[in-house]
C-alpha cells in the first residue's frame, strides 16, 4: 500500500461531457455577443455622430429688411426730437408774448395817461386863449374908438383906417380873417394851423401871387409903405426891412390879423396892440 494512499484526493471530480458541452455553448454565445458589442463599438467609435443646427443665412432681403427698420428707428427718434425742439420753442414764444403783452398793456396806459395829460392841458390852453381874445377884442374895440376921436387931427390916417378892400386884396382880407380861431404851429401851413408867414403866403397864394416863405424875404416882397397910408392887404411886418421876424396882413379900420404864438393862435388885433415896424404893398 502506497504511504498516501490514505491522504484524500484533491483532485476535481470529473465533469459530463453534456455539461462541458452546454457551458462550451454559453461561453460561445457570450463571446459572440462580445464579439459582436465590440464590433460594433468599434465602428461607433470610428464614426462618431454628430448634430449641427442650422443659422439663418443672411440673405439680402433681410438686409434690406434691417436696415430699414433702422432707418425708421432713426426717422422716429429724429421725429420726437423735433418735437421736443418744437414744444420748447412754443413755450418760449408763449412766455415772450406773455411779456410782450404786459410791456404793451404798460405802454397803453402811460400813452392813455399821457394823452389825458395833453387833452387837460389843450383845454387850458382853449380856455386861456378865449380868455385873451376876449381881451384883444376889447382892447380893438378901444383902439378903434380912439382912431375914430383923433380922427379930426388927421385926414389921412382917417382914410387909412376907413379904407374898404376891392379885388385881390379884399380876397386876401377875407382869407386871412377866414382863419382867425385857428392854432398856431412853428412851420405851419394850414388849413387849420399856421405859423405867421405861413398864413400870409397861403392868403396870397389864393389870389395867385407867389410869395416867399419866411418873414424875411416877405417883408421886402413889394413896395415899402408908410404905416399912416395903409390899404387892406397891406403886408405888416416887425423887424427890419429884410431881417423882419413876424408879419401879418392889414384888413383895415387899423385892424390886422396874424398868426401871433402858440397861447393865442390867429387873431384879429388893433395895430396899437402890437404896433409894426412897417408895411409893403403887393397889390
Amino acid at each position: 500500500m502506497s504511504h498516501t494512499a490514505h491522504i484524500r484526493s484533491h483532485r476535481k471530480p470529473r465533469r459530463s461531457a453534456s455539461t462541458i458541452a452546454m457551458r462550451a455553448g454559453v461561453a460561445g454565445g457570450v463571446l459572440s455577443t462580445l464579439a459582436v458589442a465590440g464590433a460594433s463599438g468599434s465602428a461607433n467609435a470610428a464614426e462618431p455622430v454628430t448634430q449641427t443646427l442650422e443659422l439663418p443665412t443672411l440673405t439680402a432681403d433681410l438686409a434690406a429688411q434691417v436696415a430699414q427698420s433702422a432707418d425708421v428707428t432713426q426717422q422716429a427718434a429724429a421725429s420726437y426730437e423735433l418735437q421736443a425742439e418744437r414744444d420748447a420753442a412754443a413755450a418760449k414764444a408763449a412766455k415772450e408774448a406773455k411779456a410782450d403783452l404786459a410791456e404793451a398793456k404798460k405802454k397803453a396806459a402811460e400813452e392813455k395817461k399821457k394823452a389825458e395829460e395833453a387833452a387837460r392841458k389843450a383845454a387850458a390852453e382853449r380856455a386861456s386863449r378865449s380868455a385873451e381874445r376876449a381881451t384883444l377884442s376889447a382892447s380893438a374895440d378901444t383902439g378903434s374908438s380912439d382912431s375914430s376921436g383923433s380922427s379930426a387931427g388927421s385926414s389921412t390916417s382917417t382914410s387909412t383906417s376907413t379904407s374898404t378892400a376891392t379885388g385881390s386884396a379884399a380876397a386876401v382880407v377875407a382869407f386871412v380873417q377866414s382863419q382867425v380861431g385857428d392854432a398856431y404851429v412853428s412851420g405851419g401851413t394850414g388849413p387849420n394851423s399856421w405859423d405867421c408867414s405861413g398864413l400870409v403866403q397861403a392868403a396870397f397864394k389864393s389870389v395867385g401871387v407867389d410869395l416867399p416863405r419866411v418873414s424875411q424875404s416877405q417883408s421886402t416882397a413889394g413896395t415899402q409903405v408908410g404905416l399912416d397910408n395903409l390899404q387892406p392887404g397891406d403886408i405888416l411886418y416887425w423887424g427890419g426891412a429884410g431881417s423882419a421876424y413876424h408879419v401879418g396882413v392889414y384888413v383895415g379900420d387899423g385892424m390886422f390879423v396874424g398868426a401871433q404864438n402858440s397861447s393865442t393862435g390867429v387873431v384879429k388885433a388893433s395895430l396899437s396892440y402890437d404896433p409894426p415896424s412897417g408895411a409893403v404893398r403887393v397889390l
